[in-house]
């Protein structure tokens, strides 16, 4: 298509060759794009029943829905999205975004339980674009601004996350849980379009001229050689082991006595998440003025602190309301700080940074889920709250301990 990739004349691109610049409507475009594809990770959590019914599926292959989606986005994380270092990155978008309207037309459409949870597999692995468009637009983002533009398109991711659920269950009232992949099929063709024609061929940089097994091997190679990228791992790791340990059994509570709340309105909560999501947009800001070390140890603090309210949901569902807003803030703030700051260590392997530190999140998200989901059948709402604050606690303790010697972030020599 001649003339695309040229920043939409003057959206995206770069100045003179050197400097790339963004524009605010294509940094909204990123974080539109990247919520949208990760919400297809978590579609399917309020629809397992409708599911199972619909295909015959017994228990544990309901379970594995969403097993396999999450394993594959594990498995995107690490296998496909350090391409955007030596691909085309347009090009890499949008054919991921292109495999994914396949992938999503599967599901939709699925006659047996096999083919919906071979759909669901590459669901979640071809989702990864979503950290795709994180380094992409961190890569055009101008140094001084990197944080800002991290923090907006990494608000567009949680704010799907939050948001997937109660999508999900409104179209699945309205027309059946087939409607909600068909919707996101479309939605996915549409960003794909908008993407091509859109967005640049490159960031600031010409990609490496690496193999795909060596690619892969520098990956851990950046863990074994960069102390700030495993400590900003393990901040993730435990950031979202309490990001997940709230949302993946908070529905449990409020599903029962006093509340006893409809599945569409205990989606509704991911709305007033949202709030703290945005609010913490300001963290990508302090970072580009050199503040990510006190923004870490202020948000893990927060964190830590927004399960006192936390506790109290069965009294009360303002301070279930007063938590929710605090942790998501809190979290958002950690994960803005992490990526930006990461990113700057070689923004020439900036795709294998974030695709790496995201397997922790990854990790920290699955650890969180099945400990909250046991401990509250074994031990209620109480023990729920004190594995959320524990992880809290511990990630403000690791800081605390860290902050000192926590090393400056300099740009390395290429990675090879």
């Amino acid at each position: 298509m001649p003339g695309s990739g040229t920043a939409a004349a003057r959206g995206a691109g770069t100045r003179g060759g050197e400097e790339p610049v963004l524009s605010r409507g294509v940094v909204v475009l990123f974080a539109v794009a990247c919520g949208a594809a990760v919400a297809n990770v978590y579609f399917s959590q309020p629809l397992l029943a409708a599911i199972g019914d619909d295909l015959a599926m017994s228990p544990g292959l309901v379970g594995g829905i969403v097993t396999l989606t999450h394993v594959g986005y594990g498995l995107g994380l690490f296998l496909l999205v350090p391409l955007g270092d030596i691909a085309d990155r347009r090009r890499l978008v949008v054919t991921q975004f292109l495999l994914l309207v396949a992938a999503l037309a599967v599901v939709a459409t699925a006659p047996t339980a096999a083919v919906l949870l071979a759909g669901m597999a590459a669901t979640g692995l071809l989702a990864v674009v979503t950290q795709t468009l994180v380094a992409f637009a961190a890569s055009l983002a101008p140094p001084a601004a990197r944080g800002r533009v991290v923090g907006l398109v990494t608000g567009g991711v949680v704010i799907g996350i939050l948001l997937a659920r109660t999508v999900s269950g409104v179209l699945a009232d309205l027309a059946g849980w087939r409607s909600v992949y068909l919707a996101s099929a479309s939605l996915s063709a549409l960003l794909a379009l908008v993407l091509h024609r859109v967005l640049p061929r490159h960031g600031a940089a010409p990609p490496p001229a690496l193999r795909y097994g060596q690619l892969l091997r520098s990956t851990v190679t950046l863990f074994v050689r960069e102390p700030l990228l495993r400590l900003r791992a393990l901040f993730g790791l435990l950031v979202f082991a309490a990001f997940s340990t709230l949302w993946s059994s908070v529905a449990l509570p409020l599903g029962e006595p006093p509340y006893s709340l409809s599945h569409t309105a205990v989606g509704a909560l991911g709305l007033i998440g949202v709030v703290g999501a945005l609010a913490a947009s300001a963290a990508g800001r302090l970072t580009d003025r050199g503040h990510g070390g006190r923004t870490t140890g202020a948000a893990l603090a927060l964190l830590a602190v927004s399960w006192l309210p936390l506790a109290f949901t069965r009294d009360s569902l303002w301070a279930l309301v007063a938590g929710v807003v605090l942790l998501d803030l809190a979290v958002q703030a950690v994960h803005v700080t992490n990526q930006t700051l990461i990113h700057a260590l070689c923004p020439g392997a900036g795709s294998r940074l974030i695709g790496g530190y995201m397997v922790f999140y990854a990790a920290g998200s699955a650890t969180g889920a099945l400990a909250a989901t046991s401990l509250y059948a074994a031990a209620g709402w109480g023990a729920v709250c004190a594995l959320g604050a524990g992880f809290s606690v511990l990630g403000f303790a690791l800081w605390a301990l860290t902050r000192r010697a926590e090393p400056p972030v300099a740009a390395p020599p290429a990675v090879r």
